[in-house]
């Protein structure tokens, strides 16, 4: 059977659960491993330059979040809800799929209305899954003035674990600096680490970057819950890998650079495309991706990543990186030192 859920449980101190982004975005701790002789160190995020050359590639993910979370009156009874947009199934019809919160009082034909003016309404035209529905948007105007209407009303997604309300500042520190291309509803956190006077360092010393695409998902979050990991299911998500991003990345491999995917859905995203000569290849379309050890990797030697929540698949991907026990190590440690976790949490380089 491989390994088991219950060697990705660990004690959590719900302290060190991340509640707001460090000060600076590079100051965040980074811990970093080297793999090949265990050795773990104490270092500042920005520190990470020192770690690479000229010619070595960091790989990005430039998926952007756009403004998930919407809160809605129903009809009637003007109850509050809580309306997280997941995808857009159709810009012509303004078709979407979204969950709502709480859900046992939305039926297919009610409707919610949106704003302080109701200059936004939806209809509930189909039940998805116990929380999930399929929502119709009612707009007097273009398709442009509607996503502009749905970004004024919205607000940025912060993951559920967080307990205060949504401030100002989460609108900028819930991004990448470089996100660019539209769809995520939860950020590639290893990204948020690079603030822009690193990516000109960076840059400076000669490093090459490629961006690749992978709109995450709420299934991200998701815990596994069976014994046997393998029967755990990934949800699909858009991905998108360009010619440009591949030349850089294969010419690195023939020249024996380092590779490092920045967090675990680049990770995912150049995995889900790998040719028969293990080089990656351009692609778009979906993927669900699901890696847990033993995994053979192939594109990537080097990752950097947050802390991530006990049970994850985030964390198996991780230990079929870094090996288990030395995983297991890497943790306690990060407990120890009192490492913040989670999405606005610290990061760790894996060499």
């Amino acid at each position: 059977m491989g390994m088991k859920l219950s060697q990705f449980d660990f004690e959590l101190p719900d302290e060190l659960l991340a509640e707001h982004p460090a000060d600076h975005r590079d100051e965040s701790r980074l811990m970093v491993v080297d793999r090949k002789t265990g050795k773990i160190e104490h270092k500042v995020f920005k520190d990470l330059i020192n770690y690479f050359d000229e010619k070595d590639v960091l790989i990005f993910n430039n998926t952007k979040v756009f403004p998930a979370r919407l809160f809605g009156n129903k009809e009637k009874t003007g109850a509050r809800i809580e309306v997280f947009l997941l995808r857009e199934l159709n810009p012509e019809t303004r078709l979407w799929d979204v969950l709502v919160d709480p859900a046992r009082k939305i039926r297919i034909g009610n409707k919610l209305y949106f704003g302080d003016d109701d200059s936004l309404v939806a209809e509930v035209i189909d039940n998805t899954t116990s929380r999930g529905r399929t929502l119709r948007f009612l707009f007097d105007g273009s398709y442009e003035e509607f996503r502009k209407k749905l970004y004024e009303l919205g607000e940025t997604p912060i993951p559920k674990y967080i307990s205060r309300p949504v401030e100002p500042e989460d609108e900028e520190r819930y991004q990448t600096i470089y996100a660019k291309e539209e769809g995520a509803v939860a950020a590639p956190t290893a990204g948020l680490h690079f603030s822009k006077h690193l990516m000109k360092r960076l840059e400076i010393k000669g490093i090459d970057f490629a961006e690749v695409t992978l709109h995450i998902g709420l299934g991200t979050f998701n815990p596994v819950e069976v014994e046997d990991l393998s029967k755990h299911k990934m949800d699909s998500e858009q991905v998108k890998i360009e010619k440009k991003a591949t030349e850089i990345v294969n010419n690195a491999k023939i020249e024996r650079r380092k590779i490092c995917a920045v967090g675990t859905t680049v990770m995912r995203t150049i995995e889900s495309a790998v040719n028969s000569d293990n080089t990656l290849n351009d692609f778009e379309g979906w993927t669900n991706k699901y890696i847990f050890p033993p995994y053979d990797f192939r594109i990537a030697n080097c990752m950097v990543t947050n802390f991530h929540m006990p049970k994850s698949t985030l964390l198996m991907m991780v230990s079929a990186f870094m090996g288990h026990d030395l995983m297991e190590k890497a943790y306690k440690e990060a407990v120890k030192e009192k490492y913040r976790f989670y999405s606005y949490g610290d990061a760790m380089l894996i060499l």
